[in-house]
């Protein structure tokens, strides 16, 4: 039996939302395209019917991934938390003790990490060092540019 993998209700939202585009709109659009370009011909010289059989492979499989994932999900929602130490879902705001640079964070599952948006995946090294920390804790990070020293300045849970 796989493990459960914790991720946002966001998160799993999102997972649905790429499943449902795949299996209703992507899934019957590679078919389409892959009996058009098979109209064409002799299958052994026809580009478009190999590119549309390998987007269709594509598709399939990450059709099969995202089910395994949605299936396995352990939803977490954050709304229903609350306090000052740093669990997953938390949203917290750190505070480079050298240069005083700000950075908020959310802890979430690896499947709806995204460093531009703040999100970051529980197992990185900075959700490592956090989680189990509360408000006022001071934190090392160890990044390829070498260790770095943070203060938990807030823990959210919304």
């Amino acid at each position: 039996m796989m493990d459960k993998i914790p991720m946002t209700p966001n998160g799993l939202l999102k997972l649905e939302e790429e499943l449902k585009n795949l299996k209703y709109n992507e899934r019957p659009a590679i078919i389409q395209a892959i009996s058009e370009a098979r109209a064409l011909g002799d299958l052994s010289e026809n580009a478009e019917y190999h590119s549309a059989k390998e987007k269709q492979g594509f598709i399939e499989g990450r059709i099969s991934y995202l089910e395994s994932i949605i299936g396995s999900a352990e939803v977490i929602d954050p709304k229903k938390m609350s306090g000052d130490v740093v669990r997953f879902s938390a949203t917290v705001t750190i505070v480079d003790v050298e240069t005083d640079e700000e950075k908020v964070y959310q802890i979430v599952g690896k499947e709806e990490a995204d460093l531009e948006h703040g999100k970051i995946s529980f197992d990185s090294p900075i959700a490592r060092a956090l989680i189990g920390k509360s408000k006022g804790e001071e934190i090392t990070v160890v990044s390829p540019k070498g260790p770095r020293d943070y203060e938990i300045i807030s823990v959210e849970y919304k």
